[in-house]
């Protein structure tokens, strides 16, 4: 019996919808497997769409396909962990700057609303939610696709150890990240691309360096 390629390609959005909320989440952890009989009998589907499904989020930093066998969760260590926020203290203010001036009254509100409910206390699943809702908002006016694919595929693939790290760090880290993010969002809503790309690369920078100074994040 053919299948609806159209009925395939929902069933791979579906079934990649899913398990990108399930990894970001902290569900699947760095190195675990991700068998495709498994998938599709829990998601009552073929392999077919389980295996698009794997390739889309592996385009997205969540998955790394392996030939015949499924896929897995990357595992990275602090050496790759180190280069990834590098990048992305080059490559997140240039989005942020490509962004600027495309942001709407709305997406400044948006920022502004989570980043309320940040302070008023969150736990750590919360916070990585809230915090990527913040960041990404400020993104969304930029319309480089290229750009903005990268700084997600960067963002997920470093998600684990940031929630891992986030678990270690005190109420004083908060009182940083809370200042940082209003030193950003300022700095939004004055359209002074300067001060945006300057006070977000800080804050990158900052976390960089928190996290790279606990190796036993990165213990297999």
């Amino acid at each position: 019996m053919s299948t609806d390629p159209a009925t395939e390609a929902v069933s791979s959005q579906r079934i990649a919808t899913a398990l990108r909320e399930s990894i970001l989440a902290g569900d699947y952890r760095p190195g675990e497997r991700l068998f495709q009989d498994v998938v599709a009998e829990q998601f009552g589907t073929s392999r077919i769409p389980v295996r698009e499904a794997f390739r889309i989020l592996e385009t997205e930093g969540l998955t790394e396909v392996l030939p015949n066998r499924g896929a897995r969760v990357p595992a990275l260590d602090l050496y790759e962990v180190n280069t990834y926020y590098r990048m992305r203290e080059r490559l997140e203010p240039l989005t942020l700057a490509e962004s600027l001036e495309n942001l709407t009254e709305e997406h400044l509100e948006r920022m502004e609303s989570v980043q309320e409910q940040i302070e008023r206390g969150v736990d750590v699943a919360e916070f990585l939610a809230l915090d990527r809702d913040f960041h990404m908002t400020s993104y969304a006016g930029c319309r480089s696709e290229q750009l903005l694919s990268t700084t997600v595929r960067l963002w997920n693939a470093t998600q684990h150890y940031r929630r891992a790290f986030m678990q270690l760090a005190g109420d004083d880290r908060m009182v940083i990240v809370n200042a940082e993010h209003r030193l950003i969002l300022d700095a939004c809503r004055r359209r002074d691309g300067e001060d945006a790309q300057r006070f977000l690369e800080g804050h990158i920078r900052r976390t960089r360096v928190a996290l790279t100074s606990h190796p036993e994040v990165f213990a297999p």
